[in-house]
């Protein structure tokens, strides 16, 4: 039987139902992880353990291809030996408008050390600025040519566009902020 986990995210607002277009509660919790596909699975577990922090867990007994599981920050990644390495990217350009992850960072200038001390090509901007939020941002690639980015993007604030009370933010984990005026409170 699923136990049901209830969120008492509501800052005291009655409408903070979590529901979709059709008025259905959705339960969803959280991105759970993403799965990359590998040329090599030992070249990536050991680029997302030593390059940005990751931990090696076990992957359960019935999964009967190669790959691995690595887990922290509350994100899993699971990687997948490639059997077509023309699902791979071809194109090891960096170029921030292009298919990316990004992590959240306490540190840039700590993290940014740590990929030169490896080795690791990155692209370093900053976007924003003084009214909005500045983000920092740096930009690079898994071996397998899969971009990845690493922010302070914490620096901006969420500003939702429509009904605030369809955000659900877990309380256990960390958020980005979000801006609660009193016209986003009235949407909802």
């Amino acid at each position: 039987m699923a136990h049901k986990k209830e969120n008492n995210n509501n800052n005291g607002d009655d409408h903070t139902q979590k529901r979709d277009e059709s008025g259905d509660e959705l339960p969803l919790m959280s991105l759970n992880h993403i799965s990359r596909v590998c040329k090599s699975v030992n070249d990536s577990v050991e680029f997302y353990t030593k390059a940005l922090g990751f931990v090696l867990i076990e992957r359960p007994k019935a999964l009967d291809f190669d790959g691995a599981w690595l887990f922290n920050y509350g994100i899993g990644i699971h990687l997948v030996q490639s059997k077509d390495e023309d699902k791979l990217p071809n194109n090891h350009e960096l170029d921030p408008m292009d298919n990316h992850i990004s992590f959240q960072c306490e540190d840039m200038e700590a993290l940014e050390r740590k990929l030169k001390e490896r080795g690791i090509k990155c692209m370093k901007r900053t976007v924003g600025g003084k009214e909005d939020g500045e983000i920092d941002q740096l930009f690079f690639n898994d071996p397998d040519g899969f971009m990845i980015e690493i922010c302070n993007c914490e620096n901006v604030k969420l500003k939702p566009m429509g009904s605030i009370g369809r955000l659900k933010l877990p309380l256990d984990k960390h958020n980005p902020p979000v801006e609660l005026d009193s016209n986003a409170a009235k949407a909802s």
